[in-house]
């Protein structure tokens, strides 16, 4: 994410980013995580009243739905940050508008149906 000396730059990133998002980095991403970005991040979840039970619920909802990958992080969605729930083939497409030819995208419940 960010390079380990750089922890003014985390800490201004974990202010601003979504509960949720946290949630799954101290969580499904953890193993792909600095330890002091983790630290940093569950200082925010903490100051936002999510407590640990809160944590390890969300955890083990997202182990249940998330594909996991060998290293222990979640597969990421190929459209945003959410942890995959799928795959599912689609066109990989010049500029975001030309198709050029099939591939497979990893997807969250959010982009399972994109197109």
């Amino acid at each position: 994410m960010f390079p380990p000396c750089d922890l003014r730059r985390v800490a201004e990133y974990v202010r601003q980013a979504e509960t949720e998002e946290l949630l799954d980095r101290v969580t499904v991403y953890r193993a792909g995580m600095e330890p002091a970005a983790l630290e940093l991040m569950e200082h925010e979840l903490d100051r936002r009243g999510i407590s640990p039970e809160e944590i390890a619920d969300h955890e083990a909802r997202r182990r249940q739905t998330a594909i996991m990958l060998p290293d222990g992080c979640a597969l990421s969605c190929h459209f945003c940050w959410r942890p995959a729930v799928c795959q599912a083939w689609g066109w990989y497409k010049l500029w975001g508008l030309i198709p050029l030819f099939p591939r497979i995208f990893a997807r969250c419940e959010v982009h399972g149906d994109y197109h």
